[in-house]
């Protein structure tokens, strides 16, 4: 079920918010919890036996880590649930990738059979590891209720898409939050923002963005390469921030704090900035459970380059089962290196160096959302030539002009405006500014009138992030 479609909007999200808001606060983790398998098993029922397995295995195992007083007996059963979590995750996300490769590289036949990856697998997975590590940690007291562990994992809001909840940051919300007129207004606002994000600006430029990576390679100009990925850069950004803004809205509604999972990473004058401000929540769920483990910044300079290459490669790996997202990586990885060596991303100075800094940052990882979006890695490697003139010089292609329409060019203008930091305190006004709060409130009505009307004229609504 997607938060974007008819059936949330004005069946599944009234329905589910009533029950929990007229329930009593002793039965309102069952009925999200409820509400979250339904939603989980709304599209993909076969697949809610692998999320209840998997919220056994590591129930099981932590409560096993939190009895043993033998710190190696610790240690075998975090390690064989953390292999069990992850093993789950191979099998379903990297097995046909694994499998084809194999045959490429041998010229072999072996025929397997297809498997079908569960959505938001990876989300659930990371999350449920947050849990037991954080057990073996003593950071958390082990949870006894295997129906709160369940809330935790399936809870719908940030199920499958993020963003990663980590157990220690929702670990009393869990058993004690508050439910507040301020939170439930706050939450209905975000979400309407996040809709908006998603349907007004991020489907409008992922259609043109579609269109110009689908063009045959040979006839596409520079203008032209570099209008779809701009474009599919915006409509990246706008639909996973949109997402997270629904996931933090609804959450808010159900007495929830999720942190925050992007903050105007466009804006960034370098990489190491960028991951501090693009999808947080994974960027953070790396340091805290493999960079620091790995041993961080604190080991030589050479072993933390080591480090941070692993970091990077296992993040490619963890978008999806393919050379684009593991050279996406890579590529990132570079970068990080790189300005970890020269102390680039700490460099100060005036206008010309930041404005230098920031045109840098633009163009490493739009050239890197290339790797993200093309088919493969001839379709990514020609589509950048192309940008960049060095496949046979093209004029610009005027049948593409035409899918620039009014309505892309204002997805284009609001798009770049919005992703930088003018309307940060656009919720934040207080109640004494009684006409600037009407204004507002109007102002989202609209763009929920829009939104649910483009919903309904359009068939295109795809959630990026649901493949991960």
């Amino acid at each position: 079920m997607l938060f974007s479609s008819l059936t949330f909007l004005f069946l599944f999200f009234p329905i589910v918010c009533a029950a929990y808001l007229l329930a009593r606060k002793e039965i309102r983790n069952y009925i999200l919890l409820i509400a979250s398998i339904i939603f989980y098993a709304w599209g993909e029922p076969r697949y809610l036996a692998i999320m209840i397995l998997t919220i056994l295995v590591n129930y099981i195992g932590a409560n096993y880590i939190s009895r043993s007083r033998n710190q190696l007996h610790r240690k075998l059963i975090l390690a064989a649930t953390i292999i069990a979590n992850l093993s789950s995750l191979f099998y379903f996300k990297y097995f046909n990738f694994v499998m084809d490769n194999i045959n490429a590289a041998f010229n072999a036949n072996i025929s397997v059979i297809d498997v079908v990856m569960p959505i938001g697998i990876s989300f659930y997975t990371f999350q449920a590891m947050s849990y037991v590590i954080d057990v073996y940690r003593k950071e958390v007291s082990v949870q006894k209720d295997v129906y709160k562990l369940s809330l935790y994992i399936t809870l719908f809001p940030q199920l499958v898409a993020g963003p990663i909840v980590k157990y220690h940051d929702v670990d009393e919300q869990i058993n004690n939050r508050s439910i507040t007129f301020d939170k439930v207004s706050y939450g209905v606002k975000r979400f309407i923002i996040g809709l908006s994000k998603k349907i007004l600006l991020a489907n409008t430029l992922g259609s043109l963005a579609d269109k110009i990576f689908a063009q045959p390679l040979d006839t596409l100009d520079p203008f032209t390469a570099w209008v779809g990925a701009l474009a599919y850069s915006l409509q990246l950004f706008y639909d996973f921030s949109g997402y997270s803004d629904m996931a933090i809205g609804l959450g808010s509604i159900f007495g929830f704090r999720f942190l925050e999972n992007f903050n105007y990473p466009y804006i960034s004058k370098s990489i190491t900035e960028f991951w501090r401000r693009w999808h947080i929540s994974l960027s953070t769920w790396f340091k805290e459970y493999l960079y620091i483990p790995l041993g961080g910044n604190r080991v030589s300079p050479h072993r933390t380059c080591i480090n941070l290459f692993i970091v990077f490669l296992v993040t490619g790996l963890w978008h999806g089962a393919s050379w684009n997202f593991i050279f996406w990586g890579i590529w990132h990885g570079m970068f990080i290196i790189f300005e970890k060596i020269t102390g680039w991303h700490k460099q100060e100075g005036g206008l010309i160096s930041s404005v230098s800094h920031h045109i840098y940052a633009m163009f490493a990882f739009i050239l890197g959302w290339v790797l993200f979006r093309a088919d493969n890695l001839t379709h990514a490697t020609t589509y950048l030539k192309s940008m960049f003139g060095l496949n046979n010089w093209q004029e610009i292609n005027s049948e593409m002009l035409y899918e620039m329409d009014n309505i892309k060019l204002l997805a284009f203008a609001v798009g770049i405006l919005c992703s930088m930091p003018i309307f940060t305190r656009i919720l934040d006004v207080p109640y004494a500014q009684k006409l600037k709060r009407g204004a507002i409130n109007i102002w989202l009505g609209i763009l929920f009138i829009l939104s649910v009307a483009s919903i309904t004229a359009s068939t295109y609504n795809p959630f990026i992030y649901f493949r991960f």
